[in-house]
């Protein structure tokens, strides 16, 4: 089996830099035509320009309904069917503990991280039975599996990712559809550039964070992707593949 998409066409969002950038790159190398989605319209066009004529951007705000259900359809109208769903878009939380968060800050990172993946992979869902099958790859995180890796906010939404892609796999598995999640461990990215961390949270974390201080590279977390949205991995389903260069294992 290999890992080509040719004649697929892949839907990634949080496409503007970063992990879904290099899925973006990576999709389009093996074949697919890519659609590129980021709430940033001109982050998500960079990143359509730098592949060529074999992406389409799009801007989005994945916390918001219409704004996905508008991104389904553009999908859909220009290219007829979506094959491969990665849910990557996502944001980063202040690290703060759960007595310290602001309500404004949870619902913020609830709505973008878990709500966000809910509402793309429920407007995508009704495309794949139609076309009689797909694979959807959910960007989690380490923060999904254990509790000391980010603030509450985050390793909450990064729970429910978790959740939902086992819910996921185990409804539509007999409709031909995979969803998989693979869980980042630090990656060289920009999601947490410029955030001012809670610093009661920060200290707390720090030591567990210490663990996985090694970085990886997107292309890293692109490549595992890859594989769990190509045929090579056709049985696979449900999975929750930590990509951390061992972190989880400590």
């Amino acid at each position: 089996m290999t890992m080509t998409f040719d004649g697929r066409v892949a839907l990634i969002t949080g496409a503007g830099s970063g992990i879904g950038k290099a899925m973006a790159v990576a999709f389009a190398e093996a074949g697919a035509r890519v659609v590129a989605c980021d709430v940033n319209e001109d982050s998500a066009r960079e990143t359509a320009s730098a592949i060529g004529d074999r992406a389409l951007a799009v801007a989005a705000d994945i916390g918001d309904e219409a704004s996905v259900a508008a991104l389904a359809e553009a999908v859909i109208g220009a290219y007829g069917r979506i094959d491969v769903l990665c849910n990557n878009a996502g944001i980063m939380d202040t690290m703060a503990l759960p007595a310290d968060i602001p309500l404004q800050q949870w619902e913020r990172v609830l709505r973008v991280n878990l709500t966000g993946t809910f509402l793309v992979t429920h407007a995508v869902l009704p495309h794949m039975l139609r076309q009689g099958g797909g694979v959807i790859v959910n960007t989690a995180s380490e923060a999904g599996i254990r509790g000391g890796a980010a603030g509450a906010a985050y390793t909450a939404s990064k729970h429910g990712v978790v959740g939902l892609t086992k819910s996921v796999a185990w409804a539509y598995a007999r409709d031909g559809i995979r969803c998989n999640a693979i869980l980042p461990g630090p990656t060289m990215t920009n999601i947490a550039n410029g955030a001012a961390f809670d610093p009661v949270g920060a200290a707390r974390l720090g030591p567990v964070l210490a663990l996985g201080e090694r970085l990886a590279q997107p292309e890293q977390m692109a490549d595992a992707a890859l594989f769990l949205a190509s045929d090579a991995a056709s049985f696979v389903n449900g999975a929750i593949v930590p990509v951390d260069g061992g972190w989880s294992a400590a």
